[in-house]
């Protein structure tokens, strides 16, 4: 007798449906899973049998192959423990397994029957939907992540019994109801910190806001507890928030890596991931056996955030120059290639040399001379070019410390920086993958950052006098169009050009001492 039932496959962030068909024939006693099937598939037979054993149901002993279409894919992980133990009952005449044709259906098996929770539940439960199943049966834990996704009857389990009594009598189970827009709305604007936890810094608070305008990637440098870690901590906070479609996407990358918490629903606030110096360039930017999202991408529509750069490893460092500036990235294997996306803003720290106290106001730096030069010289050129502002950043004096008066809230920041957003989504309405001033390119560039003559003397001149390099030419346009837009202005003005020179501090030749 052959039963069929779906199953579903992740490659990348999106899913494939998979046919899964159980024969059982009356010769020999051999169990054969074919389909391309990995090593945790194969070892599904034992967590199967001993489910379906202590439930009082009998495990053919008869020849049984399981099939698992398209057999050119590879079938990898233990979530098909589920529907390949339904099909089985079903075709050794145990139970009706008509409907089973109708759902999508993964799980994994421990072996007393209980269900455990799986990877990637909101790309199968989009792939459900889009192939009209009735509904899509799974974990549990899992449920409530697959429910944001409409139109589409979403059951969660937790034991094999529940499955099979609902496939026996329809309606034991309820599909789970989730509203989407209320649960994402309800809690966009909780955050646990704030900008005006900051004590002074009040010009790097200004620099974070620019940044955070713009989309603009930035570098603080600065000596051990001056503030950048908490700065950057908090540049989230600002940022404007996720749309619903945005949220789905950052949903979907967090649930196939399986970092979504446990009975999560949907991501409803920008990702800060801070990755240590230590990771490897496959964590940080995806890859594997099977490809897995890194760091760069799970930080996709929000804040990767680099403490200590120079520690990095310099190989890991390079392969995110491509990813910046493409917003995905691609990993390809022999037989298969996957995209990731990786839409983030890049926030690093460093300490401006060794012991870190190099121009320190009251500490004095005892590396040899030298030292600092080559301690920025960890960090390559091509990666400083992706970053546009430079800030340094200095110890807060004792007397700011101590002060009891509050600085902005992020809330009050956040609005100015959502207005300036809106002025770049209305100027690059028409270039398609444009969003914010971070992302222009030359050509567009030369449109909206163009100088009048007070504006063109003083870059000129500011060039020559603090012998900045080229490459902040660019950069400084850049962000004055930014500066530009949170004063609402339309043309650039000289005070914009001066407050973006204030950024390029590692550009100028004699920051070196």
């Amino acid at each position: 007798m052959i039963v069929k039932t779906f199953g579903s496959a992740v490659q990348g962030v999106e899913a494939i449906s998979i046919v899964i068909e159980i024969n059982v024939a009356p010769k020999g006693t051999k169990f054969y899973i074919v389909g391309l099937p990995d090593n945790a598939v194969k070892e599904s037979e034992r967590r199967i049998e001993s489910a379906i054993t202590n439930l009082g149901y009998r495990f053919p002993r008869f020849r049984t192959v399981v099939n698992m279409a398209p057999a050119d894919i590879r079938k990898a992980g233990s979530a098909y423990d589920l529907p390949i133990a339904l099909c089985l009952i079903a075709a050794s005449g145990q139970i009706n397994g008509e409907q089973l044709q109708h759902y999508t259906i993964m799980g994994e098996l421990s072996l007393d029957g209980t269900i455990l929770p799986v990877r990637g539940a909101l790309p199968m439960a989009i792939q459900a939907r889009q192939e009209g199943f009735k509904g899509l049966i799974l974990p549990a834990q899992n449920a409530r992540e697959a429910a944001m996704v409409n139109n589409l009857n979403v059951y969660g389990v937790t034991h094999l019994r529940e499955v099979i009594t609902f496939f026996q009598e329809p309606g034991t189970l309820q599909p789970i109801q989730v509203n989407t827009r209320e649960e994402f709305f309800s809690t966009q604007h909780h955050f646990d910190i704030d900008f005006n936890d900051v004590k002074g810094q009040y010009t790097i608070k200004r620099a974070m806001e620019i940044s955070a305008a713009g989309g603009h990637n930035a570098l603080l440098i600065g000596p051990p507890g001056a503030g950048k870690t908490m700065l950057a901590k908090r540049l989230c906070t600002i940022l404007p928030p996720l749309s619903l479609q945005e949220a789905l996407e950052t949903t979907k990358i967090h649930s196939v890596a399986g970092k979504l918490p446990v009975h999560a629903s949907l991501i409803t606030q920008r990702p800060f991931r801070s990755p240590h110096h230590t990771i490897s360039d496959t964590a940080l930017v995806g890859g594997g056996t099977i490809p897995q999202p890194g760091e760069i991408s799970l930080a996709h529509n929000g804040v990767l955030f680099l403490d200590e750069l120079p520690e990095f490893r310099r190989k890991a460092l390079e392969v995110m120059r491509q990813p910046i500036e493409e917003r995905k990235v691609t990993i390809s294997r022999a037989k298969m290639s996957v995209d990731f996306p990786a839409g983030f803003m890049l926030i690093a720290s460093m300490n401006p040399c060794p012991c870190g106290y190099f121009n320190h106001p009251e500490k004095e730096c005892t590396c040899p001379p030298g030292m600092v030069q080559r301690y920025l010289n960890k960090v390559s050129g091509p990666l400083m070019d992706r970053i546009d502002l430079q800030i340094e950043v200095t110890p807060v004096p004792v007397n700011s410390l101590l002060e009891h008066t509050t600085g902005e809230s992020s809330e009050v920041i956040r609005q100015r920086v959502i207005e300036a957003r809106e002025i770049q989504i209305q100027r690059f309405v028409a270039h398609t993958g444009i969003h914010c001033n971070a992302q222009m390119s030359t050509k567009l560039m030369n449109i909206y950052c163009k100088l009048d003559t007070p504006s063109g003397t003083l870059l000129r001149n500011a060039m020559n006098k603090l012998k900045l390099s080229a490459r902040a030419y660019d950069r400084i346009l850049k962000v004055s169009r930014t500066i530009a837009d949170l004063a609402a202005e339309e043309n650039i003005q000289p005070m914009h050009i001066a407050e973006a020179i204030q950024y390029r501090s590692l550009d100028r030749e004699n920051w070196w001492g």
